[in-house]
């Protein structure tokens, strides 16, 4: 079964084979994330807290909390993630989608599902057929064809997408015009890690790419400017399978 809706800027769509998934419970979730986080509304509680009618200290322990990992992800990235933007202002934008989905995903519980908002994936058990769920990697250069595909099987359960081909360059990239890569796809334990380290290796370049995927267990697809690919060993065994 299949249900899509929208909310934060994008489309979340939810499939599932067997007992029917808490949808109502997803998108709850989802929404009250736009209602606290979203930067477009002069009513929630990050723009209240991004243009000083609130102080941080004052905010919900939800907003706190996402700050919070927001800040650790910038220290294990050395800052190649940041909750900041260049001017100093607070935007979570980084985070949120991956912290509701990671939430959706622990009020769907176990069984078989797909979750996926706005192109980014997380998984649980199996897809109908009794195959794993595959994630399809877009084209940078041409966004109606897939570079390739990819199970997401064992331990890995989320994979997720960042750079410029479909928002144009909206990542904050050190000491550089442009970023160095035009899309970067990794593939994780969960959502979080994945969203986090491909904005990361978007952000750092080649560098942030050789030193994450060198510290942290995942799989990564990388392609630059001209169209070159870069893929760690585990991607390329998961590809090939």
């Amino acid at each position: 079964m299949h249900t899509t809706f929208e909310t934060m800027g994008t489309v979340v769509s939810l499939e599932w084979a067997g007992e029917p998934a808490r949808v109502t419970d997803v998108r709850r979730i989802f929404e009250a994330a736009d209602r606290r986080f979203s930067l477009h509304r002069p009513d929630s509680e990050l723009s209240r807290v991004a243009d000083g009618s609130l102080e941080l200290l004052d905010a919900s322990s939800e907003l706190r909390g996402v700050y919070a990992t927001a800040l650790g992800w910038r220290g294990e990235t050395g800052g190649a993630f940041t909750p900041h933007r260049p001017d100093g202002a607070l935007d979570l934008n980084g985070i949120v989608k991956a912290w509701a989905m990671a939430e959706a995903g622990r009020a769907l519980g176990d069984g078989d599902w797909c979750l996926n908002v706005g192109g980014d994936v997380l998984v649980s058990g199996q897809a109908e057929t009794g195959a794993p769920w595959v994630v399809g990697i877009v084209d940078p250069g041409d966004r109606a064809e897939l570079l390739t595909a990819v199970p997401i099987v064992g331990a890995r359960r989320a994979a997720a997408t960042s750079g410029s081909a479909e928002r144009g360059d909206h990542i904050w990239t050190r000491g550089r015009e442009g970023a160095e890569f035009a899309q970067v796809t990794v593939v994780a334990d969960d959502i979080v890690t994945a969203d986090v380290l491909a904005t990361a290796i978007v952000s750092g370049g080649a560098l942030s790419l050789d030193d994450l995927t060198g510290r942290f267990d995942v799989d990564v697809l990388a392609v630059d400017r001209n169209g070159e690919l870069r893929a760690t060993p585990g991607m390329r065994e998961l590809v090939a399978k």
